[in-house]
């Protein structure tokens, strides 16, 4: 007697809804994954999640469509079920996605953390964030530094940033600049990569992360998990370490699934105390101890330095920031922002009217962003646009607050200047008491 399967659907962004498939899906006969949904990123549908990743009962691969079709494909595909599997939505925003999925008569789905975590033979500290931008890389550094200091051998494996052919992206190791060349890499993975590969640390990232991890163990005392927007680690972590923003108070408990980061943390850190008012601290402290009292609460910042100053002083500048923090992570200004105005830019330029293509896109798409320009780039044709705006603008300087050089991939024509920061905590508990034991 043979059991119908249940027809799904994996919402996604080209992350979690690939590693929700592998661990709960691939090889599983009870279902037939009938389509992935993309939205966040630009260029993902239109293409398939190929059947060397998908399994044996997927040999046509399965067909990758933009969200904006989900309703129609509920429909036509008589999907049961929708399971809802990307990242820094809020609740709000989540509840208006199941119930189109409803009306359209399919289950509205979430999996739970426990399926969705692999277990490692080696130690696992994850960092996370309750929201996109909170200063999940820093704090990430600061980690290796602490384990280092422990004598460890700390391998660091990313969330993921499939954006490219999802074969050949099965398991990325990178351990030099030419890594980044090799694998064709986005701005957005360079800014994630390139600062562990300047300390001298392995990362893996990818698609699969079972693969993926049997390999990082090779060569791992500890495994660092350096999440992704505010997703759920992918593997069960030892210390699940969790950052939050007093510059967004509240958003902790507003936004999914940063809120179950908060309630699943062992330790939150409040990043960027010196530069928020005390009363979004306080908050922040508040709702951190109504949702999870037993969580260690660490108070830090994260403190802004350039090489030299003088570039920006007094000048008109243009200000590049990290392009998610202010695009899906809602932030209207970044670490360049505060940079420019802490060494004295007579102005910030807004790039607005001069951008092209794509970049001008992400201005019409995210309103909320003005005088600030996103480094946005996904691929090489938005790449090459972004460097075309940054020429375009009449501004005297530019200062780069990405997370890496950008001048490393593009060429800039004027005078530019790097902001940089790194976490440091304020006073005790710190980071090397939340991870005494390891």
């Amino acid at each position: 007697m043979s059991t119908k399967k249940i027809r799904i659907i994996i919402m996604g962004a080209a992350g979690r809804d690939f590693h929700n498939f592998n661990v709960c899906f691939r090889d599983n006969e009870a279902y037939d994954v009938i389509a992935f949904t993309a939205t966040q990123i630009p260029n993902i549908e239109g293409r398939k999640y190929p059947a060397e990743l998908a399994g044996s009962l997927y040999p046509e691969g399965i067909p990758i469509h933009s969200e904006d079709e989900l309703v129609d494909l509920i429909v036509k595909k008589r999907a049961d079920e929708a399971i809802f599997s990307y990242s820094d939505v809020s609740h709000e925003y989540v509840m208006h996605k199941a119930s189109a999925v409803i009306a359209a008569g399919a289950n509205f789905v979430f999996l739970g953390s426990a399926p969705t975590l692999i277990e490692s033979s080696r130690p696992v500290v994850s960092i996370c964030a309750v929201r996109t931008g909170c200063g999940k890389s820093q704090t990430t550094r600061r980690v290796c530094d602490i384990l280092k200091g422990k004598g460890k051998k700390v391998v660091v494996i990313r969330h993921p940033m499939p954006y490219g052919d999802l074969l050949k992206q099965k398991v990325q190791r990178f351990a030099s600049y030419d890594d980044l060349d090799t694998h064709e890499c986005t701005i957005e993975e360079r800014e994630e990569y390139e600062p562990h590969i300047e300390q001298g640390r392995i990362v893996y990232a990818g698609v699969d992360y079972g693969a993926i991890l049997e390999e990082a163990e090779k060569e791992a005392d500890v495994i660092v998990w350096d999440g992704g927007n505010n997703d759920l680690p992918f593997y069960k972590p030892d210390i699940h370490i969790v950052v939050a923003d007093p510059h967004r108070a509240g958003h902790e408990l507003r936004y999914h699934p940063g809120e179950a980061n908060l309630r699943m943390a062992h330790a939150v850190v409040i990043n960027k105390e010196t530069t928020a008012e005390h009363a979004n601290i306080e908050k922040v402290k508040h709702n951190i101890q109504e949702a999870n009292p037993n969580a260690m609460i660490v108070d830090a910042e994260s403190p802004i330095y350039m090489d030299d100053p003088s570039i920006v002083k007094g000048k008109r500048v243009l200000v590049v920031e990290d392009g998610p923090t202010l695009t899906h992570g809602e932030m209207s200004y970044g670490a360049g922002t505060i940079g420019a105005k802490k060494f004295g830019a007579a102005e910030l330029v807004d790039p607005r009217p001069f951008a092209i293509g794509s970049i001008a896109e992400t201005f019409r798409k995210y309103s909320h962003i003005d005088a600030l320009l996103p480094a946005m780039g996904y691929g090489e044709t938005q790449i090459k646009e972004l460097e075309n705006t940054i020429k375009a603008v009449d501004c005297e300087a530019v200062v780069i607050g990405t997370p890496i050089d950008l001048r490393r991939i593009i060429s800039i024509d004027k005078p530019s200047v790097r902001v940089k920061y790194e976490l440091q905590e304020i006073g005790k508990p710190n980071l090397e008491d939340v991870m005494a034991d390891i």
